[in-house]
């Protein structure tokens, strides 16, 4: 279990980062409030509440999906970016809104779930489980290079000469100008996501021991990768359906989990989503102090803070080996 003080911490931060998304920008809200109380409170539910949401489940399912995909394939490296299971969660969105024409949140979902099943099946057959480091990074960036060569592809054969422009912003990962019903999408199967990966969580601590600890103590390891990749599946493919895909969460938050569960990987999952949502969260207050006019991309915010961290990452593992 993850020390007391080390959970009410990031809870604590959980909140502020929280309040602060709701709040922020703070300019004119309190005059806004005492002149016209039921426009603020609609800003508030049908614009900034969303936003907010998105922000804490879709960063809660990037570091528990992270996590169990690292356990599962018991490597510290293997993350839903990295994987190829966003990029295919994006092609799987792009081919069903721009090209099939179901642009509603339900057929988005639909084929981000699609994709994003596939390329992790595409992964485990390629790599296998329990794959060395070098042949995970390479089947992951080969499965990532096909899926974004894909997705260009089809955004060119859309129908809608404006394809490329509209999609730039969520491809890149947005959480601006989302729904309620938008984010209902989403956060409804990250719950039903994170729930199921959280039951999992004694059979992936059992597997870090070997897949023969794990078959004597009645784990089936083959129906234990299905499901596991499915439930990813679903939870990374009706995100990035509606936000678009967003880098290194699933790296970086379950690398610190592990430190806080003293390596066990299946108890990182709890700690990895609580991680995950606090850095996404994060990332998009960052993305707020953007100059005036400006839209950047929360994609690229957590991807020049996870790259660095990538690196060390990478670095760190050669060492090891050397030593």
């Amino acid at each position: 279990m993850m020390p007391r003080v080390w959970f009410v911490a990031i809870i604590i931060a959980l909140l502020f980062a929280a309040g602060a998304s709701l709040l922020l920008p703070f300019e004119g809200l309190p005059r806004l409030i005492a002149s016209d109380p039921s426009l603020a409170t609609t800003i508030a539910i049908e614009i900034r509440l969303p936003r907010t949401a998105l922000a804490l489940f879709y960063g809660a399912m990037l570091g528990g999906a992270g996590a169990a995909i690292q356990a599962l394939f018991a490597n510290p490296l293997a993350s839903p970016d990295i994987t190829g299971a966003s990029g295919g969660a994006a092609l799987g969105a792009v081919v069903t809104g721009y090209l099939f024409g179901f642009a509603g949140p339900f057929g988005l979902a639909t084929g981000g779930v699609i994709g994003a099943l596939l390329a992790l099946v595409l992964l485990l057959s390629l790599a296998g489980s329990h794959a060395e480091t070098a042949t995970l990074l390479l089947a992951g960036i080969a499965i990532s290079a096909v899926t974004s060569a894909l997705t260009t592809l089809s955004l060119a054969l859309a129908p809608s000469p404006f394809a490329f422009y509209d999609a730039y912003d969520w491809l890149m990962g947005s959480l601006v100008d989302r729904s309620r019903n938008q984010a209902l999408f989403a956060i409804a199967p990250i719950l039903l996501s994170l729930i199921l990966l959280r039951r999992d969580a004694r059979a992936l601590d059992t597997l870090a021991l070997g897949e023969e600890a794990a078959a004597s103590m009645g784990y089936d390891l083959r129906t234990l990768q299905r499901r596991v990749i499915v439930t990813v599946a679903v939870g990374i493919g009706a995100s990035v359906a509606i936000c678009g895909a967003v880098g290194f969460i699933g790296l970086v938050a379950p690398v610190f989990a592990r430190r806080l569960t003293r390596g066990h990987p299946g108890r990182a999952i709890g700690p990895a989503a609580l991680i995950g949502a606090l850095l996404l969260t994060t990332a998009d207050l960052l993305v707020r102090a953007a100059p005036e006019g400006r839209i950047l991309p929360i994609g690229v915010v957590t991807a020049m803070l996870g790259a660095p961290f990538f690196l060390w990452l990478v670095a760190r593992m050669r060492w090891d080996i050397r030593s």
